[in-house]
């Protein structure tokens, strides 16, 4: 759902719109909303201002997406929009939408699990992306992206990105 504050007017509602929409650029199936990441459009001083939280600090793709989202307010004719980033509350994976795991699974990536009401992750049953068994073993810690960790299915032998858990 994108978030606009109360008493939006067209430019900040075009904004959010125009924001949440921008795809990720390592998995370019999937918006900043579908991720969870596009946190909402606000006005200040005038201003529109569109927020995001990157997936963790040191992400490599927070620049990358910062610039595409300023390049399509621009497109959209929002030139005075700014983007700004928020690190508080944090990004989880449990931001991510039922559409963006529906997404991420559709692409060959196993979404990441749900956390339980303790805040904890069960990793040790990883549905395959490809075939749906969850006889799954981790391989790396690392996959193709430093939030992926890669795995292989013990049913279809085929190697798989896991988006890691991060609470």
């Amino acid at each position: 759902m994108v978030a606009v504050e109360l008493g939006q007017d067209d430019d900040l509602a075009r904004a959010a719109v125009v924001a949440a929409a921008v795809l990720d650029p390592e998995i370019p199936v999937i918006t900043l909303e579908d991720l969870g990441v596009f946190r909402g459009a606000v006005r200040r001083q005038g201003r529109v201002i569109v927020t995001l939280t990157p997936t963790y600090t040191g992400c490599p793709a927070t620049a990358a997406i910062q610039f595409a989202v300023e390049a399509a307010l621009l497109k959209a004719g929002l030139a005075d929009a700014r983007v700004e980033t928020v690190l508080s509350p944090p990004w989880t994976t449990d931001d991510i939408t039922e559409a963006g795991r529906a997404k991420l699974l559709a692409y060959g990536i196993a979404p990441p699990n749900q956390s339980t009401p303790h805040g904890l992750f069960a990793e040790d049953a990883v549905a395959c992306p490809r075939c749906g068994a969850t006889t799954t073993t981790k391989l790396s810690e690392f996959g193709s992206t430093a939030c992926k960790a890669l795995w292989r299915c013990d049913a279809c032998r085929e190697p798989f990105d896991y988006f890691k858990c991060h609470r």
